[in-house]
């Protein structure tokens, strides 16, 4: 019986040698991954999605603002079809990291099962090799987290409360990721212990409570220095939420070689391209 402490190997092997390990039914492990990616791609192009408004585990991680402005039903930001083209292709990218799992010996299980704690339910990822696993893809700047196992300490998105959601359901102590570079295939397994710090109990019934008031909460981050030019810039977090404009209604997006900058303040204009939001 294979454990975690070889699998990102055993998944180099496959690749390297071209040879799946010696107990794996080859053929059955590839039907599966035909009828899984058939399912991520179908189901992120077609499925009508639910109550978006309604907490779910995916979304327990994220600041308090955020939760309550989604459970209030604001506009959100419009995503564009080449981003949610990137979220597709990273549905797909992780069934190909679950493919060469497989491949290389190790067991998957628990796929999508469901779970459910005080009222607010989700669906993990799996089970690899009997410890809950997350898989992600993550560029090749966010990769860094899972490479260096600090994904506590750097957790923008949520991921440690969403995870210990998923372990309360399972009755599990111990959780991580399996997270692929998809801009170079580098691959790291990062674990956990979902016992450490407040509990996904406390966090949930804070967000009931949160979600229940009339009176939206503060900031989940506050705007940072863009260099020394004097401008002001939305962080990371803020960057990437759908909310950005609600919270900052005179908000300059400026496009530069490296993607997108979001400034509260402009004292000096930036050399590039601004972005003029039709409303």
């Amino acid at each position: 019986m294979k454990t975690l402490n070889t699998l990102v190997e055993d998944i180099y092997s496959v690749v390297k040698n071209s040879k799946a390990d010696p107990n794996v039914d080859v053929d059955a492990v590839f039907d599966l991954f035909g009828t899984n990616v058939k399912e991520a791609v179908f189901k992120s192009l077609f499925e009508e999605r639910g109550d978006s408004t309604r907490l779910r585990m995916s979304s327990v991680g994220k600041p308090d603002r955020q939760v309550w402005l989604n459970s209030k039903n604001y506009p959100k930001e419009e995503l564009e079809p080449s981003t949610l083209i990137k979220f597709l292709y990273g549905h797909v990218i992780e069934e190909l990291v679950l493919l060469l799992v497989r491949l290389g010996g190790h067991t998957v299980a628990n796929e999508q099962d469901k779970v459910e704690i005080n009222g607010v339910k989700g669906s993990m990822d799996c089970t690899i090799d009997g410890k809950l696993i997350d898989v992600k893809s993550a560029s090749s700047y966010a990769f860094k987290k899972f490479k260096d196992n600090t994904v506590e300490f750097d957790d923008p998105f949520g991921y440690v409360d969403q995870l210990k959601g998923y372990g309360a359901g399972l009755g599990v102590k111990e959780g991580g990721w399996l997270a692929m570079d998809k801009g170079n295939g580098h691959l790291a397994l990062a674990m956990i212990d979902l016992t450490e710090g407040k509990s996904i109990e406390d966090r949930i019934t804070h967000l009931k409570d949160i979600v229940s008031k009339d009176e939206m909460p503060d900031p989940c981050s506050y705007p940072v220095p863009d260099g020394k030019s004097g401008n002001m810039k939305l962080s990371t977090q803020c960057s990437y939420c759908a909310y950005k404009h609600t919270c900052y209604p005179d908000l300059r997006t400026f496009l530069y070689s490296t993607g997108p900058k979001f400034l509260t303040e402009v004292w000096s204009l930036p050399r590039v391209i601004e972005i003029t939001e039709t409303k």
